[in-house]
């Protein structure tokens, strides 16, 4: 039989990088502010989830917020976006924490956003899973079933990965994703980030290095 030769063309990547250096501190960050909305809100049974406040403007996250900016401009830039004039902006990071039977539903970052982000912080064993979702709606309309849901291949609508400690997520904003439901009795919890894009102020050559702003 005469073999093709085969070419992936509109490809969705998601980039990952275990990078434990930041822990401790956004760690520290993040009790804070769980602390002061748990206290002021209290947590909703139904949904047993809490939520910090934005913290990108902290100064005590700068180097985090440093390389989440710089990693996000850097994804645009390497794959073609005309990056040169322009800065990232973050516009949420805050972190999340999971109780037991909590979830995040499927969902995607509209209105500027540009790349979306995790970083996992407290993570028990059997710990949720995060899942990313195919994008091309037509292509699920009138997809065939899988011969083996469990192994990752071209005809996968859906994949996963497993949280660790320090392990950084990123990917475009507009690809779905969602995590499965705590079942343990101990928190879940990572930092969400949404970085959009704005032109240099008042530009005239392209940034030396990659800019990012904080607003």
């Amino acid at each position: 039989m005469t073999q093709l030769s085969a070419e992936n063309h509109f490809s969705t990547p998601i980039y990952s990088v275990l990078d434990e250096s930041f822990l401790k501190n956004i760690k520290r960050i993040s009790k804070k502010s769980l602390k002061k909305v748990k206290k002021e809100k209290g947590m909703n049974e139904n949904f047993p989830v809490i939520m910090s406040e934005n913290f990108f403007a902290d100064p005590d996250a700068h180097d985090f917020t440093d390389f989440v900016g710089r990693s996000s401009w850097q994804i645009l830039k390497d794959q073609g976006y005309a990056m040169d004039n322009m800065v990232v902006q973050f516009t949420e990071m805050w972190t999340q924490q999971h109780h037991k039977h909590s979830l995040m539903e499927q969902h995607s970052h509209r209105f500027g956003s540009q790349i979306v982000g995790f970083y996992f912080l407290e993570v028990p064993k059997e710990a949720p899973r995060a899942l990313f979702y195919d994008p091309r709606v037509s292509r699920l309309h009138g997809s065939l079933p899988e011969s083996d849901p469990t192994r990752l291949s071209s005809a996968s609508s859906v994949i996963n990965y497993e949280p660790k400690p320090g392990l950084f997520i990123f990917t475009n904003s507009w690809l779905a994703h969602s995590f499965t439901k705590n079942i343990t009795e101990e928190p879940f919890s990572f930092v969400h980030f949404n970085l959009t894009v704005a032109p240099v102020p008042q530009a005239t050559t392209a940034p030396s290095v990659p800019e990012v702003e904080v607003v």
